[in-house]
């Protein structure tokens, strides 16, 4: 992936701004799989909370947001292995029939993305107050499992619990489906809320995530990547880094920054300010992930 090195370089310097997490996720140095091949290099897309169903003055350009990111991504020079959708697809409703137009909207939207393998994962603005059933008439179950180029990616649901909880049954699923891999084998986990207690006040936290930690804890190359806050963030629990998505909609405070999680008042001098999608690098043979964050295209 010497091209796309080279690219992330110039980004670099034009301004993008590229994180380096040497620490788990991906392995230095990974021997050869049993097939006798090494792991590939690859990248995808992080693209998060678009709240699609969304108006008012955090973002008065929120009917073309969604768009104008789908549009952004179909301009990248290199095609990305695959996409994923880390929750809050749209904004909560308490009408039935709404929620689901406003599901079907977004699925029409995100219809005209160029790569093939598009993944999603559900918000609590999608699931909390159905447990998930409008959104797995869209886009299937709530938490799978999935590997790609000798990576495992589990992708997790703690918002169709309104309670905001995993729950025990899905902990046991999370159990058995990392006990069939190696200890050493490289994990991702895709969830929307944070595992960790951010602020638990502001609901950022997972009730039963420390739980998903404890079972993570015995795999020494474990990623976190998560949405939900609106922002980047980036934490360490033991050897486990978590990363946080940008928001495509609105951006919200830092964490106890303010009284209340209100969104950020809309710029109109500057309205990308705080939106954007990230790339996600993987390298196994650094040992790294290199994080590449983008703005949205308001032209």
């Amino acid at each position: 992936m010497t091209n796309r090195r080279e690219l992330m370089k110039l980004a670099a310097v034009g301004g993008g701004a590229v994180y380096l997490s040497g620490l788990a996720g991906c392995a230095r140095g990974i021997a050869p799989t049993a097939a006798g091949a090494r792991y590939e290099d690859f990248y995808f897309v992080q693209l998060s909370d678009t709240h699609w169903g969304f108006s008012g003055p955090p973002n008065p350009d929120a009917a073309n947001t969604l768009r104008k990111a789908v549009a952004t991504v179909n301009a990248l020079e290199t095609p990305p292995d695959f996409i994923v959708f880390t929750g809050d697809l749209t904004h909560t409703t308490d009408d039935p029939g709404e929620r689901r137009r406003r599901l079907a909207g977004f699925r029409e939207i995100v219809s005209a993305l160029k790569v093939k393998q598009v993944r999603f994962m559900p918000g609590e603005h999608d699931a909390a107050l159905d447990q998930g059933a409008a959104y797995k008439e869209f886009f299937g179950e709530t938490f799978y499992s999935f590997d790609h180029k000798g990576v495992h990616f589990i992708a997790l649901d703690n918002v169709s619990d309104p309670g905001a909880r995993i729950g025990q049954e899905q902990l046991a699923w999370m159990k058995a489906d990392l006990a069939a891999r190696p200890k050493d084998s490289p994990i991702v986990v895709l969830a929307h809320r944070p595992l960790f207690d951010l602020a638990p006040k502001w609901d950022w936290a997972t009730r039963d995530g420390q739980q998903a930690i404890d079972i993570l804890m015995p795999y020494p190359k474990v990623t976190v990547f998560y949405g939900h806050i609106h922002q980047e963030h980036h934490q360490m629990t033991g050897h486990i880094a978590h990363h946080s998505a940008k928001s495509l909609i609105f951006p919200l405070p830092v964490a106890g920054s303010q009284p209340l999680r209100t969104p950020l008042p809309w710029d109109p001098a500057n309205p990308n300010r705080g939106l954007g999608f990230r790339e996600v690098e993987a390298e196994p043979d650094t040992g790294l992930y290199r994080l590449q964050e983008f703005g949205v295209t308001r032209a």
